[in-house]
């Protein structure tokens, strides 16, 4: 089990500089940070969609508002067509990619999984960045299964890379209170260490605001920085606030602009070992993505042509691909597409 010494100095240092050191400096060294690891004056983004594949979901976390009990009227898990086209409308755009995600539903079966992975790949090929290690938790216990042998499984029917979803706070005071049911800390880092481990990548999330601590905050970024230092498997670092609204934590007051640029300053800062950092312009607005340019990101995150989790909670911006590459260029970046590895699409296949 990893260990956070919180009374190391290295913890101090990284908790007064969130705490103390003004906003413009935090901005300052996360920018210096920024371009010390990416000197090329671009930015780059990535055209997916997020496909829910079931709103169904037994781990009653008290954040969320998308998910639906067992037997809910409202309950619902997509056909494989379906899938299929939303998949298609998704590359009719240009888009490279689809994020799977869904909840944890008791009622499907593991052979549906590999078999829907095995449908995509036969029929609508694209890359597959799915199942968050929260999922794989649960098809582990579910199935009787240990989480080596579904990744495993998973891989070989057409599983590409891993989203970080239900990363929430990785400490487990904070998960056991808002998210008792899912993956605790250790469960949810060992399911991207064994990922890294058979060669697949994968990105890290973090989502604040739940009334955790501000060192509760530092400990996660301690934590992702720890895993990436042993296996160098993360492509990027996500950061978000909590959107309270339609959930169990209605009464969280929501946190700022200001709680969000230096939260991911820090994380920049701290986790040097993660190339990207992607500016949250879906929960924070096009404005304040633009601002996150200049506070360590260096990725402008996705078109996102279907996202539920975070409006389902009533909290969500939407942008057309010329909206975001305007708010790239007008920031002073040169907008690139990209892949899900970062590497960039050439402009002539963009135009193809």
């Amino acid at each position: 089990m990893s260990y956070v010494d919180r009374n190391s100095g290295e913890f101090i240092e990284a908790l007064e500089l969130y705490q103390n050191a003004s906003l413009l400096e935090l901005g300052l060294l996360a920018d210096r940070e920024r371009w010390r690891l990416h000197p090329e004056n671009t930015v780059t983004y990535i055209i997916d969609r997020n496909i829910n594949y079931t709103n169904v979901c037994v781990a009653d976390c008290k954040f969320c508002a998308f998910y639906r009990r067992p037997k809910d009227h409202e309950g619902y898990v997509l056909s494989f067509e379906a899938i299929g086209e939303k998949i298609d409308e998704c590359k009719a755009l240009g888009g490279v990619q689809i994020l799977l995600q869904g909840g944890h539903n008791p009622y499907i079966p593991f052979e549906w999984y590999l078999d829907l992975l095995r449908y995509i790949k036969a029929h609508h090929s694209i890359h597959v960045h799915g199942f968050s290690p929260s999922e794989v938790v649960f098809f582990a216990q579910r199935f009787g299964m240990t989480v080596p042998e579904v990744i495993r499984e998973l891989k070989q029917a057409g599983l590409d890379s891993i989203p970080g979803g239900g990363g929430e706070i990785l400490v487990d005071s904070v998960r056991e209170r808002v998210a008792k049911k899912k993956a605790q800390t250790e469960e949810w880092l060992g399911v991207q260490e064994e990922a890294h481990r058979q060669g697949m990548k994968t990105s890290v999330t973090m989502m604040y605001g739940l009334g955790e601590s501000d060192a509760d905050r530092i400990e996660h970024l301690f934590r992702i920085r720890d895993l990436q230092r042993r296996t160098g498997g993360f492509t990027a670092f996500i950061c978000w606030p909590l959107q309270p609204e339609g959930t169990e934590m209605a009464d969280m007051p929501k946190t700022n602009a200001v709680a969000y640029l230096r939260t991911l300053a820090l994380g920049r800062i701290v986790c040097d070992n993660i190339p990207n950092i992607q500016s949250s312009w879906v929960t924070m607005g096009l404005k304040v993505g633009q601002i996150a340019l200049r506070f360590g990101a260096n990725d402008f995150g996705s078109l996102m042509m279907e996202e539920n989790v975070v409006s389902a909670a009533g909290t969500t911006y939407r942008a057309t691909i010329e909206e975001m590459e305007r708010s790239i260029s007008d920031a002073g970046f040169v907008p690139m597409r990209r892949r899900q590895d970062y590497s960039v699409i050439a402009a002539e296949a963009v135009c193809a």
